[in-house]
């Protein structure tokens, strides 16, 4: 089959692309596959970034960001199937099948009779995501959880470090990583997390360039190491280190679209052998049990309190954090992405 793959945050390099990229790769392996984008070092680029093996993948002008519609119909109707990422739009196309991603529960999507007509699946991230996305689409929706290699990630010599990985995103801060350094810093202060370390890594374009800063000067002078665009070698080292991962994506939010969808980086340390500790809410309920394999949270004290209950249990919640982990591989991911091509 000739497949293409749309996504229009290819170079924000977050969790959508990691999926898309992760399917990209698998497809490759028996189909034809291209990726819409007009630089054709997003291909190195995502390969250092997510280690996956996307040489069998061919990058063609991305006709849904700068074509004209009759370019975009020509284009999209040579292709036997198009996997395309919503940012909230539904691109038009010809293709013979037609699938749509949402990553984001976005409460308003606007489709016409037609371009509903063209989409065979809706696939969404989470349950989360499910259940608040626009009920108005009246499409099949289905839900494939992202993918982890957890071959990838797993426990090296433990030290006392807390690890956090996101985006940082100034627009939205989404990720939250300003609250994180708060409780981390008052809890130092308290004396309840002495000779810990406090590691947030993740991506940064550049207009997020003032909100690291600001990071970096609520950090100064206490244990608190921040690195932008680390590699995919750091990441997983940094992961195999830390004994706890936070996560505050959610935090005080109240529209669904602002929440953790799923969250990725929380699977990845869980096969790391990090105990979790997540903001309650959004997808991260959906891998987290509360007690069993990691904690929730939702206020900075119960942040703080259940930090502290994580280190107290250490190494007897290990073996359950790893294999809650396990049930997000990429075998089980390409194995619902075979199903599903099979029934379209």
């Amino acid at each position: 089959m000739k497949i293409g793959i749309y996504n229009p945050y290819f170079d924000t390099f977050g969790g959508g692309e990691r999926y898309m990229l992760t399917l990209g790769e698998y497809w490759s392996k028996m189909h034809e596959v291209s990726i819409f984008w007009d630089d054709n070092t997003i291909i190195d680029l995502s390969q250092i970034r997510f280690k996956l093996d996307l040489s069998r993948i061919t990058v063609v002008p991305n006709v849904f960001k700068n074509g004209s519609l009759v370019k975009k119909m020509l284009v999209s109707a040579t292709y036997d199937l198009i996997v395309f990422l919503s940012d909230g739009s539904v691109p038009m196309s010809l293709a013979k099948k037609n699938i749509l991603h949402f990553q984001v529960p976005f409460p308003k999507v606007s489709m016409n009779a037609w371009k509903k007509s063209r989409y065979q699946q809706i696939i969404c991230n989470s349950k989360f995501t499910q259940k608040y996305l626009d009920p108005t689409i009246k499409i099949p929706t289905t839900v494939i959880y992202p993918p982890v290699a957890n071959e990838e990630f797993y426990p090296i010599k433990k030290e006392n470090v807390i690890v956090s990985v996101g985006r940082f995103n100034g627009h939205y801060n989404v990720k939250k990583q300003d609250i994180l350094i708060k409780v981390f810093i008052e809890m130092y202060k308290a004396k309840k997390l002495s000779g810990w370390n406090l590691v947030l890594a993740g991506g940064m374009l550049s207009t997020d360039r003032k909100y690291v800063e600001k990071l970096n000067e609520m950090s100064e002078g206490f244990s608190i190491e921040i690195i932008p665009n680390a590699s995919f070698e750091k990441i997983q080292s940094l992961y195999g280190q830390a004994r706890l991962y936070w996560h505050g994506a959610g935090f005080e939010e109240t529209k669904p679209e602002y929440m953790e969808h799923f969250g990725i980086s929380t699977v990845e340390s869980m096969a790391s052998g990090c105990i979790p500790i997540v903001f309650a809410g959004g997808g991260q309920t959906e891998i987290v049990e509360d007690g069993i394999n990691g904690y929730t949270w939702k206020t900075e004290k119960e942040l703080a309190d259940k930090t502290l209950m994580a280190m107290s249990v250490g190494n007897m919640m290990s073996k359950k954090v790893t294999q809650r982990a396990k049930d997000f591989s990429k075998n089980i991911f390409n194995q619902a992405f075979d199903s599903l091509l099979t029934s379209l």
